[in-house]
């Protein structure tokens, strides 16, 4: 399991609508750039999801250099903002983030169990 960077310094930009997963290092921290008007080297994290919705890569600075960290879902699919605009992006929580990563509906996460009681 590969960790992120956290904090409270540390925002989380989701690119909102689909981008093209051929894109590596430097392509993505071009979109950073030029779409999200954001800077790629600030240390905060930056999240992608292809067409097919079954694949994310994330971007992020970790001081000296640039890290891509890529997963691909075996069954199902992220969910993900659609793009209200061009260059929209959404900004999340680490936790949102946590869900989001393991395929789980981040906007609404569903609690599973709940004591009914104390003791």
């Amino acid at each position: 399991m590969m960790l992120l960077p956290t904090g409270t310094s540390v925002r989380i930009h989701i690119a909102a609508g689909v981008t093209d997963m051929r894109k590596g290092m430097d392509g993505l921290a071009m979109l950073v750039q030029n779409v999200l008007s954001a800077d790629p080297f600030s240390g905060h994290l930056f999240a992608f999801r292809g067409r097919k919705a079954n694949l994310i890569k994330i971007l992020f600075w970790d001081g000296n250099g640039l890290c891509l960290f890529t997963k691909r879902l075996d069954q199902g699919s992220f969910i993900w903002p659609q793009a209200t605009d061009r260059g929209g992006k959404v900004v999340l929580s680490s936790a949102q983030l946590s869900l989001l990563i393991e395929g789980i509906d981040w906007r609404v996460p569903e609690q599973v169990w709940r004591p009914a009681a104390a003791g």
